[in-house]
């Protein structure tokens, strides 16, 4: 029992050092629930499991976890045993004859003294490497996810405007068939009936251009979840009247949240990898201590090796100093020294970007917010003339055209109204990537 125990353990031990893949913890996927739709929350999963930028990723940061463990096993002893077989001549001496071979089969070790604590600090140089990549590709993860979010709400926007198109076209079909009969009585000009073939025409137009925008977006999120282009017509998506941001975002967000971005982090693992080095490279001009020894079996005769007499040991210490390097030490710490100044520069920049990136997405946010709230008055009140045209219809006050100009407008409205909330929720989701995948519902709790 307790070896099945042990076994299981040893497997997770390595299941989990195998697994370089993000915590989804720290993703905050919770954010695209709040969508209420189960179709964008499937696409997610789908570009979790199968984008191949998020593998790819994935091996770079495997990548520099195994180099993190080979530098640290350059700071551990080495030990090894090597038998050899020597071939031998000697001078023909009175009394002393020997054979022409000899067998040698010594265990030696040797380590390196790290009493300044140099290849310690190379350990960490490349262990904060090591941090970059996974903050690199936690960034990844965040992009994609806002990609696909994006995408896929632009969809819901072209099928909601492929239906409005369509009725506009088809009610602007019925003006110009109303058109070409006041023609025929004289009613209206030649100039009136071009213009109603012009608007036919360029609603068509309009339509076929929404439809392959449409397409395009298909297969952009097929890209994206690591899905065939030819089954676009298989991948399910929602309706735009439903899809509603059901979480509360904060009028004001803390500046401290850029801290939690994944490049704000990465830029703080790379300036610190540059400070270690640069101290790595000034301990280059001490002297280094290294530790070695050796004990064996030497033997002329192959009887005689494994006898106490053909015991051998050897110990001792190591002291070295480079007295002249060509000026590569001294060149080596100006570099170092230049690379911190630039991960410094960096790091500085990037604290900015992201400041100006959560304000630009706060400001924007509030921005298309307001254009929707007002784009659905328009339409509210875009609804009541369109209503009371009909009613001036029943009662004869109006004729068969003008109801139809009072729905082709109402429809154009309901389009600026739809592009609107498109902009509104894009800009959430922008706000997700800005903030670093941070949960703002929890940050307006605290605020």
């Amino acid at each position: 029992m307790r070896v099945k125990k042990l076994l299981l353990v040893l497997i997770l031990l390595f299941t989990a050092q195998s697994c370089f893949a993000v915590d989804i913890q720290e993703l905050n996927i919770e954010f695209f629930k709040r969508f209420n739709d189960e179709n964008l929350n499937c696409h997610i999963q789908d570009a979790l499991n199968n984008n191949h930028d998020l593998k790819k990723a994935g091996h770079v940061v495997e990548q520099y976890r195994q180099q993190t463990k080979y530098s640290l096993g350059k700071e551990l002893p080495s030990f090894s045993v090597s038998a050899n077989y020597l071939g031998i001549k000697v001078p023909q001496l009175d009394n002393f004859m020997l054979k022409e071979n000899a067998f040698i089969l010594p265990f030696m070790a040797s380590y390196e003294a790290d009493l300044l604590l140099k290849n310690r600090d190379k350990t960490k140089s490349v262990k904060k490497s090591w941090e970059a990549a996974k903050f690199n590709e936690k960034a990844i993860y965040l992009a994609l996810l806002t990609d696909v979010a994006t995408v896929y709400t632009n969809i819901l926007q072209y099928d909601d405007l492929i239906e409005r198109q369509t009725k506009i076209v088809k009610n602007q079909e019925e003006i110009l068939n109303r058109s070409i009969k006041k023609y025929e009585r004289g009613v209206i000009s030649l100039t009136e009936l071009n213009n109603a073939k012009k608007s036919v025409e360029a609603g068509k137009s309009s339509l076929e251009k929404l439809q392959k925008e449409r397409e395009t977006a298909m297969m952009q999120l097929a890209v994206l979840t690591g899905n065939s282009s030819s089954n676009i017509a298989d991948m399910k998506v929602g309706n735009l009247e439903s899809f509603e941001y059901s979480g509360v975002i904060p009028d004001e967000i803390s500046s401290d949240v850029i801290f939690s971005r994944p490049d704000v982090k990465m830029a703080e693992a790379n300036l610190e990898k540059a400070k270690i080095d640069v101290r790595v490279a000034k301990r280059e001009f001490l002297p280094k201590f290294i530790i070695f020894g050796q004990i064996g079996l030497n033997a002329y005769h192959l009887d005689t090796l494994f006898n106490s007499a053909s015991q051998m040991f050897n110990a001792g210490i190591l002291p070295s100093i480079d007295l002249f390097a060509g000026g590569r030490k001294i060149a080596l710490l100006k570099l170092r020294k230049f690379e911190y100044e630039e991960a410094l520069n960096s790091y500085q920049k990037t604290i900015l970007t992201g400041i100006k990136d959560m304000n630009s997405g706060l400001v924007e946010y509030k921005e298309a917010l307001q254009n929707y709230n007002e784009s659905v008055d328009r339409l509210s009140m875009q609804n009541k003339t369109y209503s009371l045209m009909k009613d001036k219809h029943f009662i004869g006050a109006a004729s068969d055209l003008d109801i139809l100009y009072a729905k082709e407008a109402y429809l154009m409205v309901r389009k600026d109204e739809v592009s609107n909330k498109i902009n509104s929720l894009i800009s959430t989701i922008g706000l997700y990537k800005a903030s670093g995948g941070v949960d703002l519902y929890k940050i307006n709790e605290n605020i």
